[in-house]
């Protein structure tokens, strides 16, 4: 605890110079899973990229304290060695702790524990006056629960208890084919019920086909075929299960080694390294996904995203919405956005080991949300005119909004701050800020907006930067750019080390 009380020693005495000067701040993590362009400045910026270690495992406790930059396939590796698993693990493996508490992360075990902040028991906070202080659901619970989805903006979090639960060797996986959207709906209602069902989560692949994954932890494979999904041999798990399921209507089960579920996902980045074959007019195969394995996990491709550009023309939403209104919410999609897959994952809002209701995204909601709502999972290319593409999401955005739901803040968020705060709770949210001298940082919305009148403005007025935007948008220019950045920097020399067994 030495290493880390120093280094948290030093993150509070930088956040006091800014507080004296009561200059904004933003927070550098040393990598990112936001699909937002960054806007760090060396002489703007708090660093806590050195906090990055799991300072104990409790076996007994059934607790891990780690660090907010532990990546999670560093803690599953920790935690595995102990029979333990954190009960959400996002399917990134390279998404942190920090940033899942900070951010809002649902996964297929979501249905059961909520969101990852429901899965934390306390956590260390820099407030941004430089004062450290600790908070859990009985000590400075607002604290807390705003802190949850706050991105930073109540503090600078730099520990947190993760809880665990047992870990089993496989998942044994059931594929359910579905034919529409009520069928997925009502398999989901059903895997819900059923006590067994540790992880569910879907994908539909038009609006006639589909699959429900229902995944329960287990010690024997009991014959059934064992299937992988991280080796560079092994295919992309959506293709997989686009395979599996062609031509039957029966469900068809498997055996996952458990590090294999959890981050089936990664390699292809669920199906968004497709458009990348597309766009360079590659052959997609399994050669040439094999050649390019190590360019395609998500660590390497979230840094293609933003070096390229692409992360300001690709669409990239993650929103729950009700069940009742998801039929038509998934029909708007075919209407008007036509790309398919589309990801389902049921999301509970109250967790099953810690009951708060105002943490995470979901809890500060200015509407009343019911108790399960559906993920869609919406990723594709949009609108290659920049104005058809802000319009295209703030039409997306108000869909959501009329439906009652709600959507994640990852990403970039079109609604004017007048919108925004119709959405999320305003009041409380300043109350907060108030109490823990956090109104000099920067809003929650200033830090999701999209500076879409800045951009197009800048564009209109200065020739140099049209002539620049006009260069890069000549293909395949801003393509290969991401790609060197990829290919050079350091997010691909980790995924080149990674250990694969």
């Amino acid at each position: 605890m030495d290493l880390h009380n120093e280094a948290v020693s030093a993150i509070a005495d930088r956040v006091r110079e800014f507080y004296g000067r009561k200059q904004p701040f933003r927070i550098y993590h040393g990598t990112t899973n936001s699909t937002r362009q960054s806007q760090l400045r060396l002489d703007q910026t708090v660093d806590t990229s050195r906090l990055t270690n799991i300072l104990n495992i409790d076996a007994k406790k059934m607790t891990a304290l780690v660090e907010p930059n532990v990546p999670m396939d560093a803690l599953v590796e920790a935690t595995l060695l102990h029979g333990l698993i954190p009960p959400v693990v996002m399917e990134f493996p390279g998404i942190t702790a920090g940033g899942g508490f900070a951010g809002t992360s649902g996964e297929s075990s979501s249905f059961r524990y909520g969101y990852f902040d429901r899965t934390i028991n306390w956590i260390e906070i820099v407030l941004p006056n430089g004062d450290k202080v600790s908070a859990s659901p009985s000590q400075s619970p607002d604290l807390f629960y705003g802190a949850a989805s706050s991105f930073g903006t109540l503090g600078v979090t730099t520990l947190l208890e993760v809880q665990l639960i047992r870990a089993k060797t496989y998942v044994e996986l059931t594929y359910h084919p579905v034919s529409n959207i009520p069928q997925a709906i009502e398999t989901i209602n059903q895997a819900t019920e059923d006590s067994s069902v540790d992880y569910l989560d879907g994908i539909m692949y038009s609006q006639e086909s589909g699959v429900i994954f229902c995944g329960r932890l287990t010690d024997h494979v009991n014959g059934l075929q064992i299937q992988r999904f991280t080796r560079s041999t092994d295919d992309w798990f959506y293709l997989h299960s686009k395979n599996l399921i062609k031509g039957t209507n029966d469900p068809l089960i498997e055996a996952v080694p458990i590090v294999d579920y959890l981050f089936r996902y990664d390699r292809g980045g669920f199906w968004v390294g497709f458009y990348a074959f597309k766009y360079f007019i590659t052959p997609f195969n399994w050669v040439t996904r094999w050649a390019l394995d190590k360019l395609l996990h998500t660590r390497v491709m979230y840094h293609a995203l933003h070096q390229s550009g692409f992360s300001s023309k690709y669409i990239i939403q993650d929103v729950a919405i009700p069940y009742a209104k998801s039929e038509e919410f998934f029909h708007y999609l075919g209407d008007h956005f036509g790309h398919y897959p589309i990801w389902l994952c049921p999301l509970k809002l109250h967790g099953k080991l810690n009951k708060g209701i105002k943490s995470s995204c979901a809890g500060k909601v200015s509407h009343q949300l019911p108790e399960f709502l559906l993920n869609f999972g919406v990723w594709g290319p949009g609108p290659t005119n920049h104005e058809k593409f802000v319009e295209w999401n703030r039409k997306f955005e108000h869909k959501v909004s009329k439906l009652g739901g709600l959507k994640w803040l990852y990403a970039h968020t079109y609604y004017t701050e007048e919108e925004f705060y119709e959405i999320y709770d305003r009041k409380s949210y300043k109350a907060l800020r108030e109490k823990y001298h956090a109104t000099y940082l920067p809003s929650v919305y200033d830090k999701v907006k999209a500076d879409i009148d800045i951009k197009g403005k800048a564009l209109n007025e200065n020739w140099a930067l049209w002539l620049l935007a006009l260069f890069w948008g000549i293909w395949p220019l801003s393509g290969l750019y991401g790609a060197y950045q990829a290919i050079f920097g350091s997010e691909y020399l980790l995924a080149r080390n990674a250990k694969r067994s």
